[in-house]
């Protein structure tokens, strides 16, 4: 690779060790993906958060980091941590656990990163322009910002993301170019799409069938941001989707002539639905995945106003967000009704086997892949009307 002089320095460890084990890191991706250069990126979603996903041995990763020296250069976010910082007593978090997680958070403050535990940066500030580098690391964040605003990142890990963050700059390869962002795939969505979680529904369905791909989509009528970033989402999961299109919504709209097409029909969708959910009561519902924005949060205060939650409710947002929830009394009929609505994290990287759930309920196709492959629950999936008032 050429490195530009202020990238030698960092690598050959002038600029400090932690820029050199992070130039270090950088130029070795450039070298397994043949990039040619290192480009600026302007800010960085940062991954490896929560102390259940990194354990001891990311903990002591980000230690030695910041002992090291490493500051960031941009902009940076973190990615959900394991709790909420505020109110992890009341949600019941293990002590053990919330001892760890702060750890983990005050490693990534002393690097200089903004103390945002959100996988839904672009609703708290953090928006970049059509054609603008990143170097985010969530998946579905990856997904939203790809797709639905036309920014360019690839599927950065949490260290390859805290590195670009140190060094504010990443290499050249993948989706920065655009020879990688042609739809290889072309879905007509012939289902009719009323709700997010019927968007959850065909992003679970279809990721397990385009892979890495990159879909594009013809059909969709009523696609609202927090629509797409739900479609974005359970595709990121199911299978590993980092851009799609959408005829008339997203800024490209670029398809390969070969384009291999599918069809999501309603057969697809009930089918979906079903396989999906297990059919039993949960102990814990959860909205908000990816992290649930102002008009979502009203959507569940204006189901619970009056009423009281058979279970425990919890509703994941920034904590930015949260804070306009609770000015515009959202929040306080939320917690009325018996629900909470918690910040900095969420349901899928949140300790719930430690804390004794056992079916969880939600509406999004992410969090449904997420809840029973990777913390041992039983889905109970469907629209926020349904599940909460079941």
């Amino acid at each position: 690779m050429q490195l530009s002089k202020l990238e030698q320095k960092m690598y050959d460890g002038e600029m400090g060790e932690g820029a050199r084990l992070s130039m270090e890191i950088l130029a070795a991706l450039g070298k397994i993906y043949d990039a040619n250069r290192m480009i600026p990126v302007s800010s960085a979603q940062i991954a490896g958060v929560s102390y259940k996903t990194i354990g001891d041995a990311g903990l002591e990763y980000l230690m030695h980091m910041a002992k090291s020296g490493a500051k960031v250069r941009i902009p940076s976010l973190l990615n959900p941590a394991g709790m909420d910082m505020a109110q992890w007593r009341e949600m019941k978090i293990p002590e053990k656990f919330a001892k760890k997680q702060i750890e983990v958070l005050d490693a990534y403050a002393a690097m200089g990163i903004t103390m945002s535990c959100t996988c839904t940066p672009y609703l708290v500030g953090l928006r970049p322009k059509v054609g603008e580098h990143i170097a985010w690391a969530e998946s579905s964040a990856i997904a939203f910002a790809n797709s639905v605003l036309g920014a360019r990142t690839n599927r950065e890990g949490g260290p390859s993301a805290l590195a670009a963050a140190v060094c504010g700059v990443t290499p050249e390869y993948g989706f920065h170019m655009d020879e990688n962002r042609i739809c290889d795939f072309l879905v007509e969505a012939e289902a009719e799409l009323k709700t997010t979680a019927d968007f959850g529904a065909m992003g679970y369905h279809l990721g397990s069938i385009v892979k890495n791909g990159n879909p594009a989509f013809t059909g969709i009528r009523n696609a609202s941001e927090d629509r797409l970033k739900a479609l974005g989402a359970a595709m990121a999961a199911s299978g590993s989707v980092a851009l799609f299109n959408v005829q008339g919504a997203t800024p490209e709209y670029t398809v390969s002539e070969g384009a291999q097409k599918i069809s999501f029909t309603e057969k697809d969708l009930k089918e979906t639905k079903a396989k999906m959910n297990s059919g039993e009561n949960p102990d814990l519902i959860t909205i908000g995945c990816p992290h649930a924005s102002i008009g979502e949060i009203k959507e569940v205060a204006d189901i619970v106003e009056g009423k009281k939650v058979g279970c425990d409710l919890w509703v994941c947002t920034a904590r930015q967000t949260k804070a306009v929830a609770d000015k515009k009394g959202y929040t306080a009929i939320i917690e009325k009704a018996g629900g909470r609505v918690v910040a900095d994290t969420c349901m899928v990287v949140c300790p719930l086997e430690e804390m004794g759930y056992k079916v969880t309920g939600c509406n999004s196709g992410k969090a449904a892949k997420y809840l029973s492959s990777l913390c041992k629950q039983k889905v109970m999936f469907g629209n926020p009307g349904d599940i909460i008032c079941k």
